[in-house]
């Protein structure tokens, strides 16, 4: 959690004051309003020297002209600018927020040759400065300036200079939302699992009320009259009490049915008696991650007053070595009815979202539901980190999340289920067993799900490789990435507002 950004929008004037940044197109060429400015007219003699081409995500920096009151000028490439799309935006929005560093003020002029930046540029421009600022830093006491004095964080003033800064700013308002709820689930994955356990996290989701979202947050007492076995199993080793949380954003016809999501929220897990090895667990402090995506995209459709009726699920537990704690072998019943044989404890996200995914479709009736977890080890190996696994019943949600993941740029790949990998999680001593063995085990995860969804389109995102520890890039330089938020934001813009 770190400084955040102040972004403005205004007409086009030579900047003044600390830092100027301007856009070049291929072959290093300005826009008539950067060409014309004075950072524009010193970049016409650096250009050639640097050997600056304005490819997409360069950058030239050269001094302030003598006289001049400006500190700083950066040029920035954008490439071929018939070829930028929403997402290239965003990603050199991230790019000039690395050239910060330490300006208290910066000018953006948003212009390019032969194209006007529109309103919606601007925003995901600005929206890629505010995901590029992010650093969890909530628990570094000293902050030096290298001198080992301490400084405190100041957001830098950011003005972008536009062709129409009141639609840039209406605009923004939007894409401001969505980068917020990509905070707030990257906040709740880099938190301590000391800090955050099941309790705490109903209380970050409870937050949401202030916009306007119906929170409702059910104990353990409440889940055993349901009968969520499956769940409070995995919880049962813990001394932190389970969560359930149910929030519901209410933005589109009160008849129309909402859209689900539904998130696996293992604020910590040991593997339980089938316990981990002790090299990595900490990022289990990161299992949360479907759970955290899932409140941020709640967060994102309550502040941009989405069209849409959504509900967003979350089971919040602790998966821990005790006395108590559930043991292999052990035969618990879901929610549903069906009983599950616990062959491997540390198999425990599918048994949290059979509960939770059995709670929505019985009590919501959605549209769709669509699941995210940092469920297994095994499609990591599949895919390794640059695609979360999708798997669904049906070709049309699937196809639509695919296509949201190409627009965003959080990738999706499909994987396969089927009747023989389903027989994979038949048990002789129950109904199923929670693991399928060595080989698939991304898929068995996927086939043991679908047993409690019935016939409601569904879909299950394998986030295990993109939430934590994912590579960075122009707009994450986080371990906890917020993946999911923009996807699922997506998905529901494009799909089922209005």
């Amino acid at each position: 959690m770190t400084s955040m950004p102040n972004i403005s929008f205004a007409k086009f004037a030579s900047p003044k004051k600390g830092t100027a940044i301007v856009f070049a197109g291929e072959g290093a060429s300005l826009g008539e309003a950067a060409a014309a400015c004075d950072p524009g007219k010193a970049f016409v003699r650096a250009f050639p020297v640097a050997e600056f081409s304005g490819k997409s995500g360069s950058t030239v920096e050269v001094l302030a002209p003598e006289g001049s009151s400006l500190e700083r000028l950066v040029a920035v490439g954008a490439g071929k600018v018939a070829e930028l799309d929403d997402y290239a935006w965003l990603k050199l929005g991230g790019t000039i927020a690395a050239q910060f560093r330490k300006a208290s003020e910066v000018t953006v002029v948003a212009d390019l040759p032969g194209s006007e930046v529109s309103a919606a540029q601007a925003a995901s421009l600005a929206a890629g400065m505010l995901l590029r600022s992010y650093s969890f830093e909530k628990y570094k006491t000293r902050k030096d300036d290298g001198n080992g004095k301490e400084t405190p964080a100041k957001p830098v003033k950011v003005t972008i200079q536009c062709a129409d800064p009141a639609a840039a700013k209406k605009a923004f308002a939007d894409a401001q939302a969505v980068a917020e709820g990509v905070v707030l689930a990257r906040d709740l994955v880099n938190e301590p699992a000391n800090v955050l356990g099941p309790v705490e996290f109903a209380g970050h989701a409870k937050e949401l009320e202030k916009l306007g979202v119906k929170v409702e947050v059910l104990t353990e007492k409440e889940m055993k009259k349901l009968g969520m076995g499956a769940l409070l199993g995995v919880a049962q080793g813990s001394a932190r009490p389970p969560r359930l949380v149910v929030m519901q954003w209410n933005g589109g016809k009160s008849k129309d049915k909402p859209v689900a999501f539904v998130g696996k929220g293992v604020v910590f897990d040991s593997g339980g008696v089938s316990i981990k090895p002790a090299s990595g667990m900490e990022d289990m402090k990161g299992d949360m991650g479907g759970a955290a995506a899932v409140t941020g995209l709640m967060h994102a459709l309550a502040a941009r007053k989405a069209k849409v009726n959504a509900v967003g699920i979350i089971g919040c537990v602790e998966n821990m070595v005790d006395g108590n704690a559930q043991r292999p072998g052990d035969i618990v019943t879901s929610m549903s009815g069906q009983t599950i044989e616990v062959l491997n404890t540390d198999a425990e996200g599918r048994l949290v979202l059979a509960d939770a995914l059995w709670y929505c479709n019985d009590r919501f009736q959605p549209k769709f539901m669509v699941d995210l977890a940092t469920l297994t080890g095994a499609v990591i190996v599949a895919l390794g980190h640059g695609h979360a696994g999708l798997f669904s019943n049906n070709d049309e949600l699937a196809e639509r999340l695919a296509a949201a993941g190409a627009t965003t740029q959080e990738k999706l790949w499909r994987l396969p289920l089927g009747k023989d990998y389903d027989k994979l999680i038949d048990s002789k001593n129950a109904d199923m067993k929670n693991i399928g063995g060595r080989h698939g085990g991304s898929i068995t995860a996927a086939q043991f799900l679908q047993r409690f969804v019935k016939d409601t389109p569904w879909a299950h995102l394998d986030i295990a490789g993109t939430a934590m520890g994912s590579p960075t890039n122009e707009i994450n330089q986080s371990w906890g990435s917020g993946f999911g938020v923009r996807l699922l934001d997506q998905l529901v813009r494009d799909n089922y507002e209005g």
